[in-house]
């Protein structure tokens, strides 16, 4: 299969889940995405500390020791080095590496990518059309450059937390680290343009993203509301949209559904085929405005339908005409034949499991999803990538006795 990042080479000096992400993307487009992990370490009681990206150590589902299914939800399609960057050898080995890498990513703590040479500053040196992606927390060169930072706290300061949830109750985090994969995103679609122009000019450059303004960006319409009109969204009963209506979760007798009436045409034919055409007459519900002043009354009057039939009545009464959606655990968000007929779901061999279940690609080329290997153990690629940097079998033995590799 032609895939369109075939012949890149990214190196990325990544850990946990918002970089991963990011860089996962590159790599199921064929880029050689170089995932750069610290060695493990003999501490100074004499105790060995596992090295590798923190993921490998997330529970509670391992392969085999030090080695997580949480890991491979990010590290799919990649090649693994084990390299200590805090030392002269390593900062050696990265330069030689990035001489013939077209990019380098991280997702460090804002201080750092200066210190450990894995910026622009620092790698433009040996390759002046490298381009350099950084992900921190709040971003670099900032007062909050050395703060860690994680999803939930970007949940928070963002105002997701409290537009989340029912109006009387708790604020609320989504339930998946949804900032950590939009900022991963966020990086990905940065580095892809600026490599773009650094294939014209032959010039790279720093490309920056950071969790919390990646939040905040996601506040998008109303954050203008509020910005322009201190129109301030706040949350809505039943999970409904703030203006649109109906557009909210309802009750089926077997459980909840999502049904989304965006458009004046939705709703009448909403109407016609549940057999309430009569709801178009009432003046309380004539106009999107009037159903949207009147959404408590109206939510009474479709609740006693919907509670009638099962959602699978609803699904084929409506499906295809009005949008709608069954509010899924997420086991059965998974088991959703659906996923086999669009090819979301895949297996790959992975040396503890052979047929591993992931997730494939959201993306198509030529109609066709790339295909996945396993995420790789750690340290799988470094004899080869440090022979193909010219290094012989002695010096690899000796960065390794050295703790560099």
């Amino acid at each position: 299969m032609h895939l369109p990042l075939k012949g890149f080479r990214v190196i990325s000096a990544e850990q946990y889940g918002a970089g991963p992400y990011g860089t996962q993307f590159l790599a199921q487009m064929g880029a050689e995405v170089i995932k750069i992990e610290p060695p493990a370490k003999d501490s100074a009681e004499g105790t060995r500390v596992a090295g590798g990206d923190t993921a490998r150590a997330v529970g509670p589902h391992f392969l085999r020791e030090g080695e997580s299914t949480y890991f491979n939800a990010f590290n799919l399609n990649k090649r693994s080095l084990t390299l200590d960057l805090r030392t002269d050898a390593g900062q050696s080995i990265l330069r030689k590496l990035a001489a013939n890498s077209d990019a380098a990513a991280n997702n460090m703590r804002g201080d750092l990518p200066g210190k450990l040479g894995l910026d622009y500053a620092a790698l433009g040196e040996v390759n002046p059309a490298i381009v350099c992606a950084h992900l921190s927390a709040y971003g670099r060169n900032n007062a909050r450059s050395k703060w860690p930072g994680y999803d939930y706290l970007m949940q928070a300061e963002a105002g997701f937390c409290q537009m989340t949830g029912d109006p009387d109750g708790e604020p609320q985090r989504m339930g998946l680290s949804m900032v950590d994969f939009m900022t991963g995103t966020i990086m990905c679609i940065g580095l892809l343009g600026a490599l773009v122009d650094a294939q014209r000019t032959g010039r790279g450059c720093d490309v920056d993203t950071d969790l919390l303004s990646a939040a905040i960006h996601q506040t998008s319409y109303p954050a203008l509301w509020y910005l322009n009109h201190a129109d301030e969204t706040a949350r809505t009963p039943r999970s409904a949209h703030p203006s649109a209506t109906p557009s909210q979760m309802f009750k089926a007798s077997d459980g909840w559904m999502f049904v989304m009436c965006q458009l004046p045409k939705f709703w009448d034919i909403l109407t016609a085929r549940i057999g309430r055409e009569d709801l178009k007459g009432d003046a309380r519900f004539a106009t999107n405005a009037d159903r949207l002043a009147n959404r408590e009354a109206l939510t009474r009057i479709l609740d006693a339908e919907f509670c009638q039939q099962p959602m699978a009545h609803w699904q084929d009464l409506l499906a295809g005409s009005v949008p709608v959606a069954p509010v899924y655990t997420l086991a059965d968000a998974l088991d959703n034949p659906w996923l086999h007929e669009i090819g979301m779901r895949e297996t790959v061999d992975h040396p503890d499991r052979d047929e591993m279940q992931v997730l494939a690609s959201p993306l198509k080329f030529d109609g066709e999803r790339p295909r996945n290997r396993a995420a790789p153990l750690l340290g799988a690629d470094t004899d080869a990538l440090l022979t193909e940097l010219g290094y012989d079998e002695t010096e690899i033995g000796d960065l390794r006795r050295n703790g560099v590799v």
